[in-house]
């Protein structure tokens, strides 16, 4: 689950950015953060450079030297460069939309789609890799990012009414158990282990949370709710099945 966990973590801040900076879709730079810092697990993550940006002659911030690879003419090659560091994950997006703020990718505003946004970026010499643009959209599918696309902002952490990260409520009802919102259904053996005291699984081994279960909020997207076993709904127009 660390990659909808990730998602989760960084989507809205990067919405909320994408909104002020005057930026017309955040899913692209979402799909950046999970490609560049493998879901928050690379090394970079550490210091909250979720982008890969480096740390040029007029960066007057800290950074870290580390190890990368480029592509030139279709060839990757390892080097090392300085890298920007960040005190955490809000200074690490609003350090990406520093970055852009500049003449050279000033046409990254007028991107209407991922498609168009990504194309533009890699264009203005953001990155190197020849399959940039195809890897990136392939994150934006598989998450389905473009729900951060002219969304309402989270101002503060993400949370729908009284569903918020870190608090405990309780299922009013037998849940299914996603990847993610609105996906797959999980089978009962990717259940954690308190999951699986939890809950049972149908005939094709689906797993299902019992009624009563006390669940841990991880993230909230729409009427979807992240625990540490995967997603649930929250409600939908037959009623409201957390509380």
């Amino acid at each position: 689950m660390i990659q909808q966990e990730f998602i989760a973590q960084i989507g809205p801040i990067i919405q909320r950015y994408s909104k002020q900076y005057g930026y017309k879709v955040a899913s692209p730079i979402i799909a950046q953060a999970c490609i560049e810092s493998r879901y928050g697990q690379s090394g970079l993550a550490k210091y909250h450079n979720y982008f890969g940006m480096k740390a040029g002659s007029g960066y007057g911030g800290t950074f870290v030297k580390m190890k990368t690879k480029e592509e030139y003419k279709g060839i990757l090659t390892e080097v090392f460069a300085n890298f920007r560091t960040y005190p955490n994950m809000e200074e690490g997006v609003k350090g990406y939309f520093q970055f852009i703020s500049t003449k050279r990718y000033a046409n990254l505003k007028d991107a209407t789609t991922p498609e168009q946004y990504l194309i533009s970026i890699r264009a203005d010499g953001y990155a190197t890799s020849s399959s940039y643009v195809v890897n990136n959209m392939a994150v934006v599918d598989k998450y389905n990012l473009r729900q951060f696309d002219g969304a309402t902002v989270p101002q503060t952490a993400p949370q729908v009414g009284q569903y918020v990260p870190g608090k405990v409520y309780t299922l009013q009802s037998d849940l299914y158990v996603r990847e993610k919102p609105e996906g797959t259904k999980l089978k009962f053996d990717a259940l954690t282990e308190d999951g699986k005291k939890n809950g049972f699984f149908d005939n094709e081994g689906c797993a299902i949370l019992r009624k009563g279960t006390r669940i841990t909020c991880k993230a909230v997207s729409g009427n979807w709710m992240m625990i540490p076993s995967g997603w649930v709904c929250i409600n939908n127009s037959k009623g409201t099945y957390i509380i």
